[in-house]
């Protein structure tokens, strides 16, 4: 139950109102944002980098640094351009 208070609460301070203000320094509060906006991806489709792009704008401009964390944090993985949400 704390956990989920914390998740909430860390949700709550970086995306308002649908945006993401900043990309959290630390790595935690970092990873629980990208879950978060990870889930917008389907599991089992395969996407171009423009469509994660298109995806990533809804949240942040800063869409390069957005796919490179969801990659190093093992969110999603990248294939010759082709872009697929772990699961």
């Amino acid at each position: 139950v704390a956990e989920d208070a914390y998740r909430d609460k860390v949700i709550k301070t970086f995306i308002k109102q649908g945006r993401l203000t900043h990309l959290p320094a630390q790595l935690k509060k970092r990873q629980i944002i990208l879950e978060e906006m990870v889930t917008e991806f389907e599991p089992d489709h395969l996407y171009e980098e423009r469509e994660v792009n298109q995806i990533l704008l809804e949240f942040h401009e800063d869409v390069a640094t957005l796919r490179r964390e969801m990659i190093l944090n093992k969110l999603m993985t990248r294939e010759k351009g082709i872009y697929q949400r772990v699961s």
